[in-house]
């Protein structure tokens, strides 16, 4: 393999990473937030607000209901005015981030859920605040769940940067199909594969590892 290959492969190896790393660092700082939302506005929860709980879930709902493929296309003049272009990496960025951003909030909203209510009660008998309830209670008790939940986001989001690559959005997709596919080199194609794949290792081991820790009382 020529010197050139390895330097296309190791640039998109690196733009996949940064693709996945913007989108899943933006997508957590909404969708963590949003994913509390749904589950304190609830009926009955501490900021009860049934009609805020509707829209938020309808929305959240129709958000994970997009395929990413089709959301990309869908969202390419919104993409081209915030980053000036519809193709490259800061392009991809931009649907990576509004598609991960709902599954994050029902992913931590199912962490919030597994709380016992009873430590909620307890909190309020003692003239806790709603604030403090969810800062002092629900985040470091739903910990573990929120790791698990951004660990499948970023591995959802290292297959999503590469279907992106398909279509305009470089990294290894984009590798793949024009250096793999598009002129028959299978090994090429490997190596994106076996790339994507430790990359998806990877994720999923530090995921495992910080659910660990935060699970030791």
């Amino acid at each position: 393999m020529s010197s050139a290959m390895i330097d296309l492969i190791l640039r998109a190896t690196l733009d996949t990473l940064y693709m996945v790393a913007i989108s899943g660092v933006i997508a957590a700082l909404v969708g963590i937030p949003l994913g509390v939302l749904l589950y304190v506005t609830r009926p009955g929860q501490v900021l009860a607000q049934p009609a805020v709980n509707g829209v938020l879930g309808i929305v959240t709902n129709i958000g994970r209901s997009i395929p990413f493929i089709i959301l990309m296309v869908a969202i390419i003049p919104f993409t081209r005015m915030l980053v000036g272009t519809s193709i490259g990496t800061n392009a991809a960025a931009v649907p990576l981030t509004i598609a991960a951003i709902p599954f994050i909030a029902r992913l931590v909203e199912g962490a919030l859920n597994e709380i016992n209510p009873g430590l909620v009660e307890a909190a309020q008998s003692m003239g806790a605040t709603p604030w403090q309830i969810i800062t002092r209670v629900l985040l470091p008790e739903a910990r573990g769940g929120i790791f698990t939940a951004m660990t499948v986001t970023l591995v959802t989001l290292v297959s999503y940067s590469a279907m992106a690559g398909a279509v305009g959005g470089g990294g290894l997709g984009d590798l793949g199909i024009r250096y793999g596919y598009n002129r028959f080199n299978p090994t090429v194609m490997m190596i994106t594969v076996a790339i994507l794949v430790v990359m998806v290792q990877g994720f999923q081991s530090l995921g495992d590892y910080l659910v660990r820790k935060s699970d030791h009382k």
